[in-house]
């Protein structure tokens, strides 16, 4: 069973349609123990890391998601889902994050002539062939919708990097736990793999 956490501020459909689409049993929910007793669990994403956080703490669930984080059972943040595993963010300047990882997160530059927020498609470069990205050929193509981005993370835990301006390092594997910055479960057939790679983590 795959775990969805709701935390009041996460794309859960979507994510919950692709793992359906795949064959995997999953559940969105904000129950402790269902998350704490599921075998792999998700962190889902859209909108402020400050906002985001205000909910979790709101619904009592902070020390919960650390708790599933630290579990050893497969852990993958999605989008903001990756950005709230760090202590801080520049979008919400004094809100403290989950602190499960080094690293900074920081806003896009808006002087380069690029869009911000960075909305579509963005090949990636693979660090680690293994994990979420095995068999997933290097340079594929995910769908990225944000406008921070994690950067000075620990390069051993860094398991792809895109470039939009600016090099974002677009995804985490430490051990079990994984987060990418773009949206898998948006991102057609690459995305699907990359779930279904999720999925094969043992915890």
């Amino acid at each position: 069973m795959v775990a969805i956490i709701d935390y009041g501020a996460g794309n859960l459909m979507s994510v919950k349609k692709a793992l359906d689409y795949i064959g995997a049993e999953s559940e969105i929910t904000m129950d402790k123990d269902k998350i704490l007793s599921a075998s792999h669990i998700i962190l889902p994403g859209v909108g402020s890391f400050g906002d985001a956080m205000q909910s979790m703490e709101n619904r009592g669930m902070v020390e919960t998601v650390k708790t599933a984080a630290r579990s050893g059972k497969p852990f993958l943040g999605i989008c903001l889902g990756l950005q709230l595993l760090f202590g801080k963010s520049d979008e919400s300047r004094g809100v403290s994050g989950l602190s499960l990882l080094s690293g900074e997160i920081v806003s896009i530059p808006k002087n380069m002539g690029l869009k911000v927020p960075h909305i579509g498609w963005n090949s990636v470069s693979i660090k680690q062939k293994c994990g979420i990205f095995k068999d997933i050929p290097d340079e594929s193509y995910f769908y990225f919708v944000h406008s921070y981005y994690l950067k000075n993370a620990e390069e051993k835990d860094v398991a792809a990097t895109a470039q939009y301006g600016v090099e974002i390092q677009c995804a985490i594997q430490q051990g079990n736990l994984c987060a990418t910055q773009f949206h898998p479960e948006k991102s057609g057939k690459a995305g699907l793999k990359l779930l279904e790679n999720f999925l094969a983590l043992e915890g």
